[in-house]
């Protein structure tokens, strides 16, 4: 898989700094904290195993966070010990080493790394929604024709935001040239709009929110509106931590969905706990997550064939994927329970977030 410059010195970095623990085993609670980032610590004495997974600040990973929170102050079985990226060759990385072996992930990257023969499953998803295209507030851009010539961040060629920017470029009948697309970590788009580096961008929330609240952007299109249930991102988990520890993963899936549930009648609390571990400002968060309900979703996150086969289809079509994968070689649904308890997490336990 290609990669720009910068996210290949990241990568050639992170698998320098990583050969010290290249004997790590993710579900080893005397190694976990050596690769994960300690932002909430519980008494949780039924928990006899840890698991560290891999998120970026992004809404459509909020669970993960959620799920760390909730295995320490409640009885599980697995503490999950949440590790943040800035980007996804980053994230690619650290899974293809095995330094984590469950991650969010953006779903065609996922599809890339099954395609090159890196044994993922996707067993869950992030959300759905929660994307939007982003100009400049006081720019001219009042359609995506208004973006000919111009420069538009995405969070990496694999990513769906890629695929359904050029699914609406098709609707407006646009080639491929008439956009320059660049790749940047979610992070650092506001700013880079802000500066005048890009003329939009289209990316996961809060950091569309991010560049509202500030006064630098607005909100262009909803990936809603062009692909109704959009979905970015899915938990996906390597097929070794899935054969020699099932149940580790079933306790994961299970607490990644009992998040999701929570989260969606729980939003600004939601917001209030994963603050600090997405070091940003909670009133970001807090508006992504209440200020419209319709903005992110929850709900309905078991992955279905369909959802899928319709971004494979897509990444065919735009040649960044080049292999029919069979749905059963993809998905892996056997971890998601049957009915979904809401995450029994105490609000009061919640610290106070940085403002």
């Amino acid at each position: 898989m290609k990669l720009s410059p910068g996210g290949l010195i990241l990568g050639v970095t992170l698998v320098l700094c990583g050969l010290g623990v290249l004997r790590y085993r993710p579900w080893d609670r005397s190694n976990a904290s050596a690769i994960r980032d300690v932002i909430h610590e519980g008494v949780n004495e039924k928990a006899q195993r840890e698991l560290t997974v891999g998120y970026l600040p992004v809404t459509c990973h909020l669970t993960c966070p959620v799920t760390d929170f909730a295995s320490k102050t409640t009885r599980t079985n697995t503490n999950f010990n949440s590790r943040l990226f800035s980007d996804f060759p980053t994230v690619v990385s650290a899974l293809e080493s095995k330094q984590v072996q469950a991650t969010f992930m953006i779903v065609p990257l996922a599809m890339k790394l099954r395609e090159q023969g890196v044994p993922v499953k996707i067993c869950y998803l992030g959300h759905r929604d929660g994307s939007e295209i982003v100009v400049a507030k006081n720019g001219r851009v009042r359609s995506l024709v208004d973006l000919k010539g111009k420069k538009v961040a995405i969070p990496s060629l694999y990513s769906n935001q890629n695929f359904v920017i050029h699914k609406l470029m098709a609707d407006y009948g646009m080639q491929q040239k008439d956009i320059t697309f660049i790749v940047l970590p979610p992070p650092d788009m506001p700013t880079s709009l802000a500066a005048g580096a890009i003329d939009g961008y289209f990316v996961g929330e809060p950091f569309c929110a991010k560049a509202e609240l500030d006064g630098t952007g607005r909100v262009l299109y909803y990936a809603r509106d062009i692909w109704p249930n959009f979905i970015s991102c899915a938990l996906v988990v390597h097929e070794d931590l899935i054969k020699h520890n099932p149940e580790v993963v079933r306790d994961l899936v299970r607490g990644i969905a009992a998040s999701g549930k929570w989260a969606e009648t729980h939003r600004a609390e939601a917001a209030k706990l994963a603050s600090p571990y997405y070091r940003q400002n909670e009133k970001v968060l807090n508006y992504v997550l209440t200020a419209d309900p319709h903005r992110v979703s929850y709900l309905n996150l078991t992955p279905t064939d369909e959802d899928l086969q319709q971004i494979l289809d897509m990444g065919l079509q735009m040649g960044l994927l080049s292999k029919h994968i069979p749905m059963n070689e993809l998905i892996d649904r056997s971890f998601v329970p049957q009915v979904i308890q809401t995450a029994p997490i105490d609000t009061k336990k919640i610290p106070e977030a940085h403002r």
